[in-house]
């Protein structure tokens, strides 16, 4: 399995690289960030690139590839919805785009977010931009794309991009676990969930909590 990962200086794309460094299928994987990543591996190429709406000067080292794992995304917190979009609809679609021309056979991993509106009309900005950004992904000519909708995602210990305030709600999680498992999903689980669906395949594209818990298994 040869992979690349976006977002790999935030927490979930750094856990998801943590979690593909050590998988025994994974043979390289390939971080395209803005600022390094300060991860060093055998397996491991790192291309340092400012601009995601321009890869044309990256783009032959971005083939032979099978699978992508897309967790490069913004909050929207503060945000216009024209600049969210930019940043969340644009720019994923840009690069998605680019990765199907290039790699045909490459199954694509997106991390969207529980709650995301596949209609694209209800009244929440984030859920109907995710919601526009999967449709569409779903459209391109990747031998697969899967689209991950994590509710709470519980962070793997000493990594260094995880929030200070993941510290309290890390408190709750054995409760969403055992008694709410469908909001709740841990970091491992969701990278190993990815890697299972370039080796494994999935029935649904649209993975929820409950798909993710049941796809991370051996």
């Amino acid at each position: 399995m040869r992979v690349i990962i976006t977002g790999a200086t935030g927490m979930v794309g750094e856990g998801v690289l943590h979690v593909s460094l050590a998988h025994p299928d994974v043979e390289r994987v390939l971080v395209i960030n803005r600022k390094p990543c300060g991860v060093s591996h055998p397996k491991l190429v790192e291309i340092l690139h400012q601009d995601f709406f321009d890869l044309s000067p990256i783009e032959p080292q971005l083939t032979g590839y099978n699978a992508c794992f897309f967790c490069l995304g913004v909050s929207s917190a503060g945000m216009k919805e024209a600049k969210y979009s930019r940043l969340t609809y644009d720019l994923t679609l840009h690069a998605a785009s680019v990765l199907a021309r290039l790699n045909p056979d490459m199954v694509f991993s997106y991390v969207s977010g529980s709650g995301t509106d596949s209609s694209e009309r209800g009244r929440s900005m984030w859920a109907r931009v995710k919601g526009k950004t999967e449709n569409r992904l779903l459209l391109l000519p990747f031998k697969k794309a899967y689209m991950f909708r994590p509710g709470y995602i519980h962070p793997i210990k000493g990594m260094k991009n995880t929030h200070g305030y993941y510290a309290v709600l890390s408190l709750f999680y054995p409760f969403l676990k055992r008694f709410l498992p469908k909001y709740a999903v841990s970091l491992n689980e969701l990278g190993m969930a990815m890697i299972h669906t370039v080796n494994k395949g999935y029935d649904a594209s649209i993975l929820e909590c409950e798909d993710i818990h049941r796809l991370a298994k051996p």
